[in-house]
Formats: structure tokens, C-alpha cells, sequence
């Protein structure tokens, strides 16, 4: 018989995997915490006149009708040669470059005098081109 008391192993809690889980929590919520930067300045903005400054344009608009005549911001042109188009869309482009350009031309519009309204804004170093559509209700 053995009357020895049982030795207990002492209970140890290893917590080194602990500490690394809630330093990676640590890094994430710092990383993906956004910090608002507010300031305060005193600042005393500039007077001006009330004179009413010529608008610039935030689109040009180039329609094209059945009959194939040209209109930039619905004023009509004398004809749809590329120079004259390039012309008047510079005439109201003013020193702007970045301004879209909506074409709308008629279905029944023939394709060259929209391809000379493309080649046209395309010399004047625009490339936002939009296509002006509506949408076709379903048949029943």
C-alpha cells in the first residue's frame, strides 16, 4: 500500500499567445481608427464688388437636328464643317479645359456631322464626350 499523498502538478496558464492576439487587436484598431483633424483658425475673408462676373460653363451642349444643322449651347451654326464647329465650341469654352461636352443628335442625324462634333472637341484637347439618350419605354 501506498500511503503517499498525490502530487499535484501545478496548473500553468501559458498567456504568451494571449499578449501576441491582443497586440495584432492593438495594431488593427490603429490602423483602421480614422482621426479627425479639426482646427480652428480665425480667418477674415476679402470683400468684393457685387459686379456680376460672366458665368462660365459647367457642360458645353452640341445638338444636331434632323436636318443635320449644328447648335453649341443652342446657338446655331452657318455650317458643319469641323473648323466651324471647333470654333464655336472654343468661342464658349473660353480658357476652361476640362469641361464635358453632351452631344445630342437626332436619330435621324447623319454619323458624319457627329463624328466632325467628336473631331472637333477632340483638336480642342477635351476628352469628357457624353452621348445625350432617352430612355425607350417597353411595348406591351
Amino acid at each position: 500500500m501506498n500511503f503517499q499523498p498525490e502530487r499535484k502538478e501545478d496548473v500553468e496558464l501559458n498567456i504568451t499567445p494571449l499578449i501576441d492576439v491582443v497586440f495584432l487587436l492593438l495594431i488593427f484598431f490603429m490602423i483602421t481608427t480614422t482621426f479627425e483633424r479639426e482646427s480652428e483658425l480665425s480667418i477674415t475673408l476679402p470683400e468684393a464688388s457685387r459686379e456680376v462676373s460672366e458665368a462660365k460653363p459647367d457642360a458645353i451642349r452640341v445638338s444636331v437636328d434632323a436636318r443635320s444643322r449644328v447648335y453649341v449651347n443652342d446657338q446655331a451654326l452657318l455650317n458643319t464643317r469641323t473648323t466651324t464647329i471647333k470654333e464655336a465650341i472654343d468661342k464658349v469654352l473660353g480658357d476652361l479645359r476640362d469641361v464635358p461636352v453632351i452631344i445630342s443628335a437626332d436619330a435621324e442625324a447623319t454619323h458624319q456631322i457627329v463624328v466632325n462634333v467628336m473631331d472637333a472637341a477632340r483638336q480642342l484637347g477635351l476628352v469628357k464626350i457624353t452621348f445625350a439618350t432617352r430612355t425607350v419605354e417597353e411595348e406591351s
